[in-house]
């Protein structure tokens, strides 16, 4: 009988290696029906093995996986990928070069009707917005377009989950954004629970609802986007998930922390804290401001030109080492001092002590 959260993915406690290689180490997850979610990490982080899993295509070495609420996978018994209702789309789209856009959009639809192909490939290819390709090949596609097709190939056959491996990686940076944004649309459109891989944050964010950070098989936060970005539960998400610095600082007084950018207060999610035990503090660039007339000075170690921004690394008198973004009007050279003032949005502190930079 379905829950009422109606779980369409479950992982629980997956493991699995390569020899004496250990690729993915006692994960779990859960995806809600219709929800998108992504494996974030850097290439070798075990992201990939970990959709291959729940494809079929290998063995866990063990834990139980569940989609919509059926045992696929555990410790002695492994459902056939052919049964298992799963969908993927590869990272080089796998079309077939020998068939039409329409055709490779039926494939999947072999034991189905003729009149129910047609009509089901016909509505695929509206909601991915090519149905005056229909009788195109794949190598008169653009990438995008050879990406549209990939899905609603996978769509057609109405899978239970679809599971996308690093789906932009072939294309354009310029198209990536956009895409990622059509495809959110098409999935939203036809309620298809997701799972995809990615090492690009950006497209990870602009995708999915539920982001996991993964790093040597497991996953180190799995949240939000927002949450991620602004409550990362540990330094190496801080790291990873956007743009920063770790500053020293201390516990004082009165519920607040010290550091070389000044006093800052503690939430109050973070519990008790010793006045005087050691902390780091994350920084984002837009928590430091330009400012001519500011008391607060820093030097200019290193600029990045961005066009209408100039990113800053910034040394601080006190020691540690910040970055700000500031309108490209405001041009200084390495070596020279310029004010600055800090405006944090959200206090991110760290109980262990760490190097002031990653």
């Amino acid at each position: 009988m379905k829950t009422s959260e109606n779980v369409a993915l479950s992982i629980r406690n997956l493991s699995m290696s390569y020899g004496e290689q250990t690729v993915i180490n006692n994960l779990s997850l859960r995806l809600k029906q219709g929800e998108i979610g992504c494996l974030l990490g850097e290439s070798g982080c075990g992201k990939t093995s970990v959709l291959r899993t729940i494809a079929g295509f290998e063995s866990p070495s063990s834990g139980e996986i569940e989609i919509d609420e059926v045992l696929v996978s555990s410790d002695d018994f492994l459902l056939p990928p052919a049964k298992r209702s799963i969908a993927m789309v590869f990272q080089d789209y796998a079309l077939f070069p020998h068939l039409s856009v329409e055709d490779n959009v039926a494939f999947g639809l072999r034991k189905t009707r003729k009149k129910q192909v047609r009509e089901k490939v016909r509505e695929m290819l509206e909601l991915v917005k090519l149905q005056t390709l229909t009788k195109s090949f794949p190598h008169e596609l653009s990438g995008g377009q050879q990406q549209r097709v990939a899905l609603a190939r996978a769509l057609a056959v109405e899978p239970r989950l679809l599971l996308m491996d690093e789906p932009f990686s072939n294309l354009d940076v310029s198209l990536r954004e956009e895409l990622s944004v059509e495809v959110r649309k098409i999935l939203e459109q036809a309620g298809t629970t997701t799972l995809f891989v990615t090492h690009n944050q950006q497209e990870a964010f602009a995708l999915a609802d539920t982001i996991g950070v993964m790093q040597q098989g497991i996953i180190c936060q799995w949240d939000a986007p927002y949450t991620l970005y602004h409550e990362p539960s540990d330094p190496f998400v801080a790291d990873f998930i956007g743009e920063g610095r770790l500053i020293s600082g201390h516990i004082g007084g009165d519920g607040i922390v010290e550091t070389g950018l000044g006093p800052f207060p503690i939430p109050e999610t973070y519990g008790t804290f010793v006045q005087g035990e050691k902390v780091s503090m994350l920084i984002r660039p837009e928590d430091i401001f330009h400012e001519d007339g500011s008391g607060l000075q820093a030097k200019v170690l290193q600029r990045t030109f961005r066009g209408a921004g100039i990113m800053y690394e910034l040394e601080l008198h006190q020691g540690g080492i910040v970055q700000a973004l500031v309108p490209s009007s405001c041009d200084h050279l390495p070596g020279e001092k310029i004010g600055i003032r800090p405006s944090v949005g959200h206090v991110v502190i760290f109980r262990q002590p760490l190097e002031s930079t990653f």
